[in-house]
């Protein structure tokens, strides 16, 4: 039996938790920053934790943690 790839791609946008969950970064932080409010930057910054919805999907992209 051949082994179980990770996906790179997501491997590198999300990071388990102690407790099983995924936290990712939200996008759109990078640049073109100054049509953008005070209030919407500093939202940005903060680490989201991933919906029960997508869990399913991002635990078969990640088989190994």
């Amino acid at each position: 039996m051949p082994k179980i790839k990770t996906n790179r791609a997501a491997a590198k946008r999300f990071k388990r938790t102690a407790t099983g969950k995924y936290r990712f970064n939200k996008s759109h932080a990078s640049h073109i920053l100054t049509k953008k409010t005070r209030k919407r930057k500093r939202e940005l910054r903060k680490a989201q934790i991933i919906d029960g919805t997508d869990m399913k999907e991002v635990r078969r992209l990640l088989p190994n943690g």
